[in-house]
């Protein structure tokens, strides 16, 4: 069956409805006023109104259109307005209805709080027969659910469309889409839609190479019908890390093939809020996350001890990661971060930061990564400053700022670029630390892969979430190859070169095994 060409006047009508969207909301509440009380509701009930970016359907000949969001986008309630425009538009036509299981279809697809019966306009709400699995719209379209979980009962319905939910975490996914795929067929333009969180799963990168493929993306933040406090709260705590980003900001991470860094050794060697907590008062007294001498950690729980504060006159075992800076060195607006600890309570045995200085300032991003070596021998990654497109002078002082916000003890700078010019820079900065010039004499991928094993040992942990450095690190494989984003791992090597200064002496020192 053919689908029907658009009707002229809902042209007109979307036409109106745009022009109404326009108008001072004065005039608009004013003419709302005159209009008969069915008119209004259908007014309200408009998709055009409510509908934000990603939601609205591609232009163009697509076949397969890919909604892959973060949860609570508002990717069902697009499904379900694009099933009630096909059923309007196409008299009689078969669609499909396919999710993980028929629980799910009925629960959330169909009788869901963004399902199809819910969102279907007074006048075109269809009948859900539970017994037959269908709806039947008052235009004469049906539409069959179809679970994931028996790919066979695909086989042989022929559909004019398909609305395919949640496919990342079908069970029997391939077989499943495959079937679909041969019965989406009828009429003259079949298309499906697949709504879904993303997961590195291959079906997505099967339907993403395939012709005729759109794809609309989206985040959680996106929805502004969602309780601000409650994406706050979601973002607080699972905001740059994998699930967050997988979960929340639609972000499809998969792991690069002979990576030194998987996707699961990063979130494994990731110290959370709580890692260290132990009950009782705040590490930092209470102090804002701008007053933590971490400057960046996520939050001081981290380094939560029982009852006081760590660093409030207790004694150096009671600090986490050792001490060699007095507590002068952290005062914050007069007031000292470690609530008057002595010396030996400072959290960390030293703290550099390291420098990949771009070849120019229109080339490369400037690497300006800190890392801390704590008293228990792990090196901890704390901030990632790195800066682009400014001149020598500007990234100085963004290291200049990220040494002082630290504490570092040495600025260790790689001068393949220019050595005595990168440090004349820095001088000229106001950088008073010792600066060390190292020279690379391998290749960024090469020289990482000792400081991968250090992660993969338990010596090296990111003290929080640093989206861009982990997918730099995420891109450097085995071999010495780089397949992360941007030209070079400009992140990555900064921290590198941070790890190699606070772990490889003890790392070179260990005896070695020469064979005679």
């Amino acid at each position: 069956m053919a689908a029907r060409m658009k009707d002229p006047l809902e042209a007109e009508a979307a036409e109106l409805i745009d022009g109404l969207a326009a108008m001072p909301f004065g005039d608009l509440v004013r003419m709302m006023r005159r209009l008969a009380p069915e008119a209004v509701r259908g007014f309200r009930e408009a998709w055009r109104w409510q509908a934000f970016r990603g939601q609205f359907e591609p232009a163009g000949d697509w076949r397969i259109w890919l909604l892959m969001a973060g949860r609570g986008f508002g990717k069902t309630r697009a499904g379900a307005e694009w099933v009630l425009a096909r059923a309007r538009e196409c008299p009689g036509a078969s669609i499909a209805l396919v999710g993980g299981n028929l629980g799910e279809i009925e629960r959330v697809m169909v009788k869901g709080p963004s399902g199809i019966l819910a969102v279907a306009g007074f006048d075109e709400r269809p009948a859900w027969r539970p017994k037959d699995r269908t709806l039947v719209f008052p235009s004469g379209a049906q539409a069959f659910a179809f679970s994931a979980e028996r790919p066979e009962s695909l086989r042989g319905p022929e559909h004019h469309f398909a609305w395919c939910d949640e496919l990342a975490k079908w069970s029997r996914a391939d077989a499943t889409w495959d079937n679909l795929m041969l019965g989406l067929r009828a009429g003259e333009r079949p298309r499906a839609l697949v709504t879904t969180t993303p997961r590195p799963v291959p079906l997505l990168r099967r339907i993403r190479a395939m012709e005729g493929f759109e794809e609309s993306t989206g985040r959680t933040s996106d929805n502004v019908a969602l309780a601000a406090a409650a994406v706050a709260a979601l973002l607080e705590t699972y905001g740059g890390t994998r699930l967050g980003r997988q979960e929340l900001d639609g972000e499809l991470i998969e792991d690069v093939e002979g990576a030194l860094w998987t996707r699961e050794l990063i979130e494994r060697s990731r110290v959370g809020d709580s890692h260290f907590q132990r009950g009782g008062a705040s590490t930092f007294a209470a102090a804002g996350e701008s007053d933590c001498p971490l400057g960046g950690a996520r939050g001081d729980s981290h380094f939560q001890r029982g009852g006081a504060s760590t660093f409030a006159a207790a004694g150096e075992s009671d600090c986490p990661l050792g001490g060699a800076r007095g507590d002068s060195h952290f005062l914050r607006g007069g007031a000292s971060t470690l609530s008057a600890a002595g010396e030996s309570d400072c959290p960390f045995r030293r703290v550099v930061v390291a420098v990949d200085p771009p070849a120019s300032a229109e080339g490369d991003a400037c690497g300006i990564v800190a890392c801390g070596l704590g008293k228990d021998g792990i090196g901890y990654v704390l901030g990632d400053h790195t800066v682009r497109g400014l001149s020598p002078e500007g990234w100085a002082k963004a290291v200049a700022a990220a040494a002082e916000r630290h504490g570092a003890d040495k600025v260790v700078v790689e001068a393949n670029q220019g050595g005595e010019m990168v440090e004349s820079v820095l001088r000229g900065a106001d950088v008073a630390l010792p600066v060390k010039s190292v020279h690379a004499r391998y290749g960024k991928s090469k020289r990482a892969e000792p400081v991968a094993t250090w992660f993969e040992r338990g010596k090296a942990k990111f003290v929080g979430a640093f989206p861009e450095l982990e997918d730099e690190l995420a891109g450097l494989t085995i071999g010495g190859g780089y397949e992360g984003p941007g030209r070079s791992p400009d992140r990555a090597d900064a921290m590198v070169w941070a790890m190699t200064e606070l772990l490889g002496g003890k790392e070179r020192a260990m005896p070695r095994v020469t064979r005679l």
